[in-house]
């Protein structure tokens, strides 16, 4: 799960990577524009939180059938909201730019990328739901595979699209668009027919009967997966508003923080990675009757997921000019880079511990509780003391980062509060 997370992210780098040497505003477009893919894709992430639980706790109770059931109204699912979230890419994507801030320039470099990454919105939608299902059952392989092509695909077509490689056009900020819109739909291709023809190690099939419409089971998915897909919308609709006030401090600043963004994000991906982890094993084991071993799963996670990403975050912390350069020779945007990278860097710890206990509570099937922890930190925390120790106070990303990090403190003890206290153990999904 590690390796298939990181991986995941070496996507978004690899292209922030190839577009930053075009400059400032095409580094700003690509970071924009990610943004604006993460707030769509936690529709993604509802479904596939319930997907990952549901199955783990079938495959546990050695129910393969109604984990069969639940990864195929999965599909269903992830393949009707990835058509519908196309829409906003293809039709309101420069005004949506335009709503966060971005610049005249920024925005006309981002419209192609959404253009291109909009067409293949249904084929993401079955790649991320696809390798959540499989998840559920134990496999962590064939998605670490599948991340494994995606990134070669993207690399390949991304490096040759962007200043044009023998015959083939120089499209800029556009070709790195079509690479990522490649690469996610021939992984989400690879998906879906492994789960067809059941050559996933663990042994899940979707079989044409399941991918009948079953309304059992797909409200049993949405009751434990909307609460965790509008928490992962008010992450993204945060990230959204304080993209707004960093974009306040201009071009230079949002590059910078985007960079430093990009790069740290490496370090948040084995976090994400052991949370999925928790969240895998504590539902089969409380599929098996067994919640002490759940427990045990859960500290020997966070204990992992503390030493990896304190680790990364140390090494950012020491080489952050140097990491900076290699991306961009803008005297401006390192200068801001620097902040950003020293505030991931410092921010790895409750992030770690968020991370794997949140994980551990939604594969109980507490997914309402992580919601409100979630939504009283952002939205009372980071949010308000962005935009005063930013903006207000003049400390500019600074003040921003420091209001992140307060935030992912207060999620942190809320998590160790609610885990501590076992209600978890004891509910049915």
């Amino acid at each position: 799960m590690v390796v298939e997370q990181v991986l995941g992210t070496v996507v978004g780098l690899v292209n922030t990577y190839i577009v930053s040497h075009l400059g400032a505003s095409a580094l700003a477009a690509v970071g924009l524009c990610t943004q604006v893919n993460g707030l769509l894709m936690a529709m993604f992430a509802a479904i596939g939180v319930g997907s990952t639980a549901l199955v783990a706790r079938h495959i546990g109770a050695d129910e393969p059938k109604e984990a069969e059931w639940v990864a195929g109204q999965s599909l269903i699912l992830a393949l009707t909201v990835g058509i519908v979230s196309a829409v906003p890419y293809l039709v309101w994507g420069p005004s949506v730019l335009l709503l966060l801030g971005g610049a005249d320039d920024v925005v006309a470099l981002g419209q192609s990328y959404l253009l291109a990454l909009g067409t293949t919105m249904p084929l993401m939608a079955l790649l991320y739901v696809g390798n959540a299902a499989l998840r559920g059952a134990g496999d962590t392989r064939t998605p670490m595979v599948v991340m494994g092509v995606v990134n070669v695909v993207n690399a390949v077509v991304s490096a040759s699209l962007v200043y044009g490689a023998g015959p083939l056009p120089a499209l800029g900020v556009l070709g790195a668009g079509v690479g990522a819109a490649v690469s996610v739909a021939v992984g989400g291709v690879i998906v879906v027919v492994t789960l067809l023809r059941g050559r996933s190690p663990s042994g899940l099939q979707v079989t044409r009967a399941a991918l009948r419409f079953d309304r059992r089971h797909t409200l049993r998915l949405l009751h434990i997966g909307l609460p965790g897909g509008i928490e992962q919308m008010a992450i993204r609709l945060a990230q959204l508003a304080m993209v707004t006030v960093v974009n306040q401090l201009g071009t230079a600043a949002y590059a910078g923080h985007q960079l430093g963004m990009q790069l740290l994000t490496i370090a948040f991906m084995p976090g994400f990675a052991f949370s999925v982890a928790a969240t895998t094993l504590v539902g089969q084991e409380l599929g098996r009757g067994s919640p002490q071993r759940a427990e045990t799963s859960v500290h020997v996670a966070a204990w992992m997921a503390v030493g990896v990403m304190c680790g990364i975050g140390g090494v950012a912390f020491l080489l952050a000019e140097p990491l900076l350069r290699l991306f961009t020779d803008d005297p401006a945007v390192v200068v801001q880079g620097y902040y950003a990278m020293r505030g991931c860097a410092i921010i790895q710890l409750p992030l770690a511990v968020y991370f794997v206990l949140s994980g551990a509570l939604r594969g109980a099937g507490d997914t309402r509780f992580v919601l409100f922890a979630q939504a009283v930190s952002i939205w009372l925390i980071r949010l308000p003391l962005s935009y005063r120790l930013g903006l207000t106070f003049g400390l500019g990303l600074t003040g921003v980062w420091a209001a992140m990090i307060l935030d992912m403190v207060c999620r942190a003890v809320l998590q160790m509060l609610r885990f501590r206290r076992g209600a978890w153990k004891r509910l049915k999904v």
